[in-house]
């Protein structure tokens, strides 16, 4: 793993005093129902014939809108398709990249069964 896990409040930071962009990858659906302010949304997973799966244009999408130079801070609902974003990003270059821990929507730590906030529910900026 060459990504770091952080918190939406140091997401939060990030982007507000070190100019990181925030890249949403949950699905369109879940962006157009709330979504950090200045976000941009690239799903990770798309709907197929089979269900959902892998949108295999996401490097591609990724690389479209941003340089591997780019720093980014990256979100899903919870953590976990961003992770998997992280991944497949570092693997094609991307090295000042952040997975944000609870994500949006939050989510309970499955070994302590603490809540980790979401960047909704911490109160920062919607839009």
């Amino acid at each position: 793993m060459v990504y770091t896990n952080i918190t939406p409040r140091e997401a939060y930071a990030k982007i507000e005093k070190e100019g990181f962009a925030y890249l949403d990858v949950r699905t369109e659906e879940e962006f157009n129902q709330g979504r950090a302010k200045g976000s941009v949304n690239i799903p990770i997973f798309i709907n197929t014939p089979e269900g959902r799966g892998l949108n295999a244009n996401f490097v591609k999408q990724v690389q479209a809108k941003f340089d591997p130079s780019t720093k980014l801070v990256i979100g899903c609902h919870a953590g976990g398709r961003s992770a998997k974003a992280c991944q497949l990003l570092t693997e094609k270059g991307y090295k000042n990249i952040f997975n944000i821990d609870g994500g949006f929507g939050g989510r309970v730590d499955p070994q302590t069964g603490e809540t980790i906030k979401g960047w909704e529910e911490e109160g920062l900026p919607c839009g």
